[in-house]
């Protein structure tokens, strides 16, 4: 997308999409009358005054005045630039934003890094089938209590063992760096490059977008580390990504709680039976961040840790940075498990 958008194509694009169909795959609706309910996200209720209007093509909460189109919704709930906006919505109208000559307002320096991260999911994902040892990582998730159907649908995959399965697939200097830079493989000090994620199962990690940012990954054995997760990256930031927050903000929404686990085996342990409100962190304490994005969705947070002293002391840390955030009909919760047990 080049330059000024037209306002012609900005018409025509919200005349092609459905505002409610918009918000509803974000924040469940309900139908009320002719328009549709739902408790504002942008502001904590319990009787719902966020209202989006069919005919209209436009939102409004009574409660806290914030109002507009399916543009603005996805500038405020998704932290979309407009153009960014226009780019998404576009997507799903099947419209293509035309060129106007100029230089490229969304073009970011991030964008070539989101494609090698997201070639790199299929990749792992691929491995998981196809490669000599999936069947050994298929086994242990089998082992842990997952299905297939639950596996396809946080796109888990699996790094073989070797040092260059995923540094060979580079096609060039550029690439490698590239490669580097999203946190897939190091550079050795004696020259050259190894992969990151080595005989692992590997977790996609997603931003709010839906865009692979990250990965995490988990021995097969009793290896350490344990968990081993990218680094940070331009497009990674650990103190304000949760993990399987993209897919679970509906669900959060919709129950108006969030639970908050420490792993990924967690949440996708607990997706499997039905609950589909839960996030994780991601190798860090919860942060101020966190929790201002989660009470965006919702009025109540619970936290369930692993039930061992190292559980106890980041619901205690979770607690202390929750406590200046407690205004307006905020709630923390706490759910301590047995010793030894966690929420898998």
């Amino acid at each position: 997308m080049r330059g000024r958008i037209p306002r012609e194509f900005i018409d025509e694009l919200l005349a092609r999409l459905d505002v409610v169909e918009v918000i509803d795959r974000r924040v469940p609706l309900k139908k009320a009358g002719k328009d549709f309910k739902a408790c504002c996200p942008f502001h904590n209720e319990k009787t719902p005054s966020f209202t989006v209007s069919e005919s209209k093509q436009f939102y409004h909460c009574f409660g806290c005045g914030v109002s507009g189109t399916a543009i603005t919704f996805l500038m405020e709930f998704d932290h979309m630039s407009f153009p960014e906006a226009i780019e998404e919505l576009a997507g799903v109208a099947g419209m293509e934003v035309p060129d106007t000559g100029g230089p490229r307002s969304v073009d970011s320096p991030a964008l070539p890094m989101l494609e090698v991260l997201g070639q790199a999911s299929r990749y792992f994902k691929d491995q998981l089938r196809s490669h000599p040892d999936g069947p050994k990582a298929i086994a242990y998730l089998k082992q842990r209590g997952l299905t297939g159907e639950i596996a396809a649908r946080f796109e888990l995959g699996y790094a073989p063992s070797g040092w260059d399965n995923l540094s060979s697939l580079a096609d060039g200097q550029e690439k490698l760096t590239l490669m580097t830079k999203a946190g897939l493989i190091a550079r050795r000090e004696s020259g050259g490059h190894y992969d990151r994620f080595r005989a692992r199962v590997i977790f996609p990690i997603h931003d709010s977008k839906g865009r692979v940012v990250a990965f995490g990954g988990r021995v097969l054995d009793d290896g350490e580390p344990k968990y081993l997760n990218s680094p940070e990256t331009p497009v990674f930031h650990k103190s304000s990504e949760l993990y399987n927050l993209h897919r679970a903000r509906s669900a959060i929404a919709q129950q108006q709680v969030a639970l908050v686990v420490e792993g990924y085996m967690d949440v996708v342990a607990l997706a499997q039976h039905s609950i589909d409100n839960a996030v994780a962190t991601l190798g860090t304490a919860t942060t101020a961040t966190h929790l201002q994005r989660l009470f965006r969705l919702a009025p109540a947070v619970v936290f369930c840790f692993d039930g061992d002293r190292a559980g106890r002391d980041a619901a205690w840390r979770a607690l202390e940075t929750a406590l200046p955030l407690m205004a307006g009909g905020r709630q923390v919760s706490f759910l301590f498990l047995p010793d030894g047990e966690d929420p898998d």
